[in-house]
């Protein structure tokens, strides 16, 4: 068979299979050879062009818990993402192949300072009670997130808001105290969901109400929720008549419900497992790499973490490569200290790389006065794949430096109200934020809801702003490598790695072979995405 027969078979064959998008398919069949007519011809006999609709799709969810709600500002674990992003929508959305489109929004623009910002709404986007989707709604939402005070975990985004306006002809316009070119990529924040406005101009979050593919119809925090198809729906997609979650957060409860076919997809699937299941012919994996990252942040005002030396030993303890190869069985990025990401644009390759150094990290706790440390470290089998036993193993390299690590494990139950941001230092997930700014501002500004480790730096924060504004790539590129500097060496969160989402589904579950990594399961959005063959 010649080079060109084999490429176009297998071409096909990963079409077949939904292992390849269309657009990949068009470049490589062109590449064969093969006329534009002649490959879009093939693409619509082999791949499922035209996706089917019907079925209930059942996911075995990770990370329910009985305290989860409605209130999207209160949003904070992988199953309020996933439920989010099926029954409520947002003005902008993370694409399959990474992009930014418009899920409400239909277009969107900027003055030349990028202070302001104009969004086109979708005069087709209802609720599901039957309304249509205004202006106003679009502002309450945005609204629920700002003023003094606020307990959102969005507010820090935005904090540099001065208005938003109604602009009369479906649309909005959102002023900003400082310039931020970076706007459009914080309104996919899954907290930035929108709902219904009340006539005071107050969210009506509380009805569970929504403008997404799906409606809630059932809804038991931790346990189960059950939705139905929109009809009314203003989006593409959506092929499932119903989407259920089962709330499962063991792994090994996930892992069977897949495998015995009770469920058609999980959300989080043990590394460890990959091979084994990999051999079973009727479940399909997918490992996408991504930002999402795994931290430990500790308490920088908080004893012993409020010293400097103390905190470096922690970061010179682990043995990220070791955690990499034995706990992710290698679907990870290293991680240096630094919450930037080398999918995240303006990635500073050139910081050194942070390597485990045990005699270093016993020199300085003899310098702090502190040989011998003895810390606690929260952790949840719910967190993340392995995530117990990656805290496991960093407790025994650490003991080379003198430190006894006690892995705490909690309940997996209530950990995000119970644990986070309450105990001095515990495993974090984080999902995949698109830009450093947003990361940034989400977990290291001062003053924003979710700065998990306290920690606040004068120069941190200066650059922060300077960055958002700054329009020549090179000198914004410039500040973060200072920014992720002053992290990595002052900062008081030890980041290991960057965790692939690792999910799985059944054979007859389908979807086009690009993945969107802002979350798992296509960025939350499986259910409006994928459909059921046959």
């Amino acid at each position: 068979m010649s080079e060109k027969k084999l490429l176009i078979e297998r071409l096909t064959r990963a079409a077949n299979d939904a292992k390849i998008s269309r657009r990949s398919f068009m470049h490589y069949s062109l590449a064969a050879g093969l006329t534009s007519t002649a490959a879009t011809s093939l693409w619509s006999s082999s791949a499922q062009a035209a996706p089917q609709r019907g079925g209930t799709f059942r996911i075995g969810q990770h990370d329910g818990n009985t305290t989860d709600k409605h209130d999207p500002g209160q949003y904070v674990s992988f199953a309020d993402i996933a439920l989010a992003h099926t029954f409520r929508s947002y003005l902008t959305q993370i694409n399959p192949d990474q992009s930014l489109g418009g899920d409400l929004a239909t277009e969107w623009s900027s003055s030349p300072d990028a202070k302001q910002w104009t969004f086109k709404l979708n005069k087709q986007a209802t609720f599901h009670s039957g309304g249509k989707v205004t202006a106003s709604d679009v502002i309450a939402s945005l609204n629920h997130h700002r003023g003094e005070g606020n307990t959102s975990a969005a507010a820090a985004f935005l904090t540099d808001v001065e208005d938003i306006k109604d602009n009369g002809d479906h649309s909005i316009t959102i002023s900003l105290g400082s310039p931020n070119a970076d706007l459009p990529w914080i309104m996919p924040d899954y907290h930035l969901a929108i709902v219904p406005g009340n006539p005071d101009g107050s969210a009506n979050w509380q009805s569970g109400d929504g403008c997404g593919p799906y409606k809630l119809v059932e809804f038991e925090p931790g346990v189960r929720s059950r939705l139905v198809r929109h009809e009314d729906w203003h989006g593409e997609g959506a092929y499932f008549d119903e989407v259920v979650f089962l709330y499962l957060n063991d792994p090994n409860a996930r892992q069977t419900a897949l495998i015995t076919d009770d469920v058609d997809a999980v959300s989080l699937l043990e590394n460890k497992t990959l091979g084994l299941l990999s051999r079973n012919s009727d479940i399909e994996i997918d490992n996408v790499s991504s930002a999402q990252a795994i931290t430990l942040p500790m308490h920088v005002d908080t004893a012993p973490f409020d010293n400097p030396d103390v905190r470096m030993a922690l970061k010179l303890a682990i043995n990220r490569e070791e955690i990499i190869e034995k706990i992710t069985f290698g679907a990870a990025t290293i991680g240096n200290d630094f919450h930037h990401a080398p999918t995240m644009p303006y990635f500073p390759s050139e910081i050194a790389q942070r390597t485990y150094d045990p005699d270093q990290a016993r020199a300085l706790l003899k310098k702090a006065g502190m040989e011998g440390l003895s810390v606690d470290l929260s952790a949840a089998e719910s967190i993340t794949t392995g995530g117990v036993d990656a805290m496991l193993l960093y407790s025994e390299q650490a003991k080379a430096a003198g430190i006894n690590i006690n892995v705490v494990r909690e309940p997996s139950d209530g950990y995000w109200s119970d644990v986070w941001l309450k105990k001095p230092w515990c495993l974090v997930t984080w999902g995949a934020r698109p830009t450093p700014d947003v990361m940034y501002s989400l977990a290291y500004k001062k003053g924003a809801a979710w700065n998990e480790s306290r920690w606040e730096n004068a120069r941190f924060n200066e650059l922060l702003a300077l960055a958002k504004g700054e329009l020549n790539e090179v000198n914004r590129a410039e500040m973060y490598a200072e920014m992720g500097t002053l992290m990595r060496d002052e900062g008081g969160t030890v980041l290991p790695y960057f965790p692939n989402f690792v999910f799985g589904r059944r054979k007859q579950v389908r979807h086009t072979g690009q993945l969107a990594a802002s979350w798992a399961m296509d960025g939350g959005r499986a259910a409006s995405r994928w459909w059921f063959e046959g």
